[in-house]
C-alpha cells in the first residue's frame, strides 16, 4: 500500500524542530497502519498504545505527567528499552484519553528528544468536549482516503501514476483509455485502505462492497456511541441525505431535503459533529472570488460531500457494471460521482481553501475554486466529454482569470487562459499549471 504521507513523516522525523505529531483523519482512512509503516522503516522499535483498549496504558497517564516516569512505566509495560533516536511512540486513539493528549505538551518542552506519534479518528469531537490541548506544542497531518494516484500505484501502476505528473501531453491522451478505464474503477472502489486492499487481494467488487457497507456501519456505530443521544437521529438523517443532495442539479445543501420543514438551526449540531469527525467535507459558497478567499465565504450556504468517492457510490446503490462500464444510466449521479471525485483530490493534493462560486442571483455557478496565495483559479468539472460551460464562460468574461481549469474525460489541452485537464489527472494540477 503506498501513502504520500509517509514522505511528510520522514521529513516530521528529520525535523530539527520537530514536536510531538498529531497524524488527523476520519476512522479506517489507515493513520494506524501508516504509523507502524513509518516506524518500521525509520526506527529500530516502536511501542504501541491503543487508548480504546488498554487500560493499564491508561493508568500509566492518570497518576501526574511528569515525562521520565511516563517514558519509564512504559518501557516497563512493553518490556522494551525506549530509546530517544530509536524508538517510536504511538500513542493511538488519543482522544480517548485526555491525559494523554495533555501529556503532549510536557514531552515538547521537556523530552524533545523522544519521537511521539499520535493518530485521532474523533479529536475534532473531543476537543468540542472541552478536552485540554496543548496547544502550539504539536504538529499535525491530515490522512485522507488514498488519492487516484495512490490507488495507481498500489494497483501496480506506478509508471502511469508518475506519468500524471512528466508533462508529456502526447504520451498521457495516447493512454487515456486506460486511464479511464482505472478511473471508474476508483469511482466504485475508493480509495479506503481496506476496500483499496480486498480490491487489489481479490478484484471481487461485491467483497469490495461488503467492506464499505461494514466500514458505513461503523461510522453509525460511531456517532451512536459518541454523539449527545438528542443528536443521533439528527445526524443519521443529514448523513443519509447526503446522495439525495447530490444528487440535485443544483448540489447546495438544502435542510428540507433532510426532514420536510427542516431548519438550519435543527441541524447544526449534527453538521458540526460529521464535519469534527472527518465524514463530510464543507464546501462553502463565495460571490466574490478575491484573495484570500476565506474572508469572502458564505456561511450560510454550502454544499456536503462525503470523505470518499467509493462509500459515496455504496451509499447510492449503484452496482459495479453499471459504473465501471461507463453506463449512461446514471446520468446527473455520474456528475455528483465526479464532483464527490474532484474535491477529494483537491483536498487531498492541496491544503489552502476551496470554495465554490455562484453570483448573487444564483443564475449561475462555478464547482470550485482555488486559493493559489496570490490568485484565484476556477475549475468547472464536467462528467464526461460535454465541455459546454456557460458558468465558466461567463465567470472569465467578469474577472479574467490569468488561468482557469475545466476537467472532463477528454484530453488534455490548452486555450489560452484555459486549461482542459483530464479528470484523471485533476489531482496534479499544479504540475500542468506550471508547465
Amino acid at each position: 500500500m503506498y501513502r504520500k504521507a509517509l514522505q511528510q513523516l520522514l521529513e516530521w522525523k528529520d525535523s530539527p524542530y520537530r514536536k510531538p505529531l498529531i497524524l488527523e483523519g476520519a476512522r479506517q482512512v489507515g493513520k494506524t497502519w501508516l504509523l507502524k509503516e513509518f516506524a518500521g522503516i525509520a526506527y529500530q522499535e516502536h511501542v504501541y498504545i491503543n487508548f480504546d483498549n488498554d487500560p493499564l496504558a491508561k493508568r500509566i497517564f492518570e497518576q501526574d505527567l511528569d515525562v521520565k516516569r511516563i517514558i519509564r512505566e512504559l518501557s516497563l509495560y512493553h518490556g522494551k528499552n525506549i530509546s530517544p533516536k530509536s524508538t517510536l511512540l504511538i500513542f493511538d486513539e488519543i482522544q480517548e484519553m485526555p491525559a494523554a493528549l495533555a501529556s503532549l505538551k510536557y514531552f515538547y518542552e521537556n523530552a524533545p528528544e523522544y519521537s511521539v506519534a499520535c493518530a485521532g479518528s474523533l479529536l475534532g469531537i473531543a476537543l468540542h468536549q472541552g478536552t485540554n490541548f496543548p496547544v502550539g506544542k504539536v504538529d499535525f497531518i491530515k490522512l485522507y482516503p488514498m488519492s487516484f494516484e495512490e490507488f495507481l500505484i498500489s494497483w501496480d501502476k506506478k509508471q502511469f501514476a508518475e506519468l500524471l505528473h512528466s508533462g508529456d501531453t502526447e504520451t498521457l491522451n495516447r493512454f487515456a483509455c486506460r486511464y479511464e478505464d482505472a478511473l471508474r474503477y476508483y469511482y466504485y472502489v475508493g480509495g479506503m485502505p481496506e476496500v483499496v486492499q480486498r480490491f487489489l487481494d481479490t478484484e471481487d467488487m461485491l467483497q469490495v462492497r461488503e467492506v464499505q457497507n461494514n466500514i458505513l456501519n461503523a461510522y453509525t456505530n460511531d456517532y451512536s456511541k459518541h454523539a449527545p443521544r438528542e443528536q443521533i437521529p439528527r445526524i443519521d438523517q443529514v448523513w443519509r441525505s447526503i446522495p439525495s443532495q447530490l444528487a440535485r442539479e443544483n448540489k447546495k445543501f438544502v435542510y428540507g431535503v433532510v426532514r420536510e420543514g427542516g431548519r438550519a438551526r435543527d441541524y447544526e449540531v449534527a453538521l458540526m459533529w460529521l464535519n469534527h469527525c472527518g465524514l463530510i467535507h464543507q464546501l462553502y459558497r463565495t460571490t466574490k472570488p478575491s484573495v484570500p478567499l476565506k474572508a469572502y465565504t458564505d456561511l450560510k450556504a454550502f454544499k456536503i460531500y462525503l470523505l470518499d468517492v467509493g462509500l459515496l457510490s455504496c451509499m447510492a446503490g449503484i452496482e459495479a457494471r453499471i459504473l465501471i462500464k461507463g453506463n449512461d444510466i446514471l446520468k446527473e449521479f455520474k456528475g455528483a460521482l465526479t464532483e464527490q471525485y474532484v474535491l477529494q483530490e483537491l483536498t487531498a493534493n492541496y491544503s489552502n481553501t476551496l470554495c465554490y462560486y455562484s453570483n448573487e442571483h444564483n443564475s449561475s455557478e462555478v464547482d470550485f475554486l482555488i486559493d493559489n496565495g496570490d490568485s484565484i483559479i476556477p475549475v468547472e468539472v464536467k462528467a464526461e466529454t460535454n465541455l459546454q460551460a456557460k458558468s465558466l464562460k461567463s465567470y472569465i468574461q467578469t474577472y479574467n482569470p490569468a488561468i482557469a481549469i475545466r476537467t472532463s474525460m477528454t484530453n488534455l489541452r490548452k486555450e489560452a487562459q484555459l486549461l482542459n485537464l483530464p479528470l484523471y489527472a485533476i489531482g496534479a494540477w499544479k504540475d500542468w499549471l506550471s508547465e
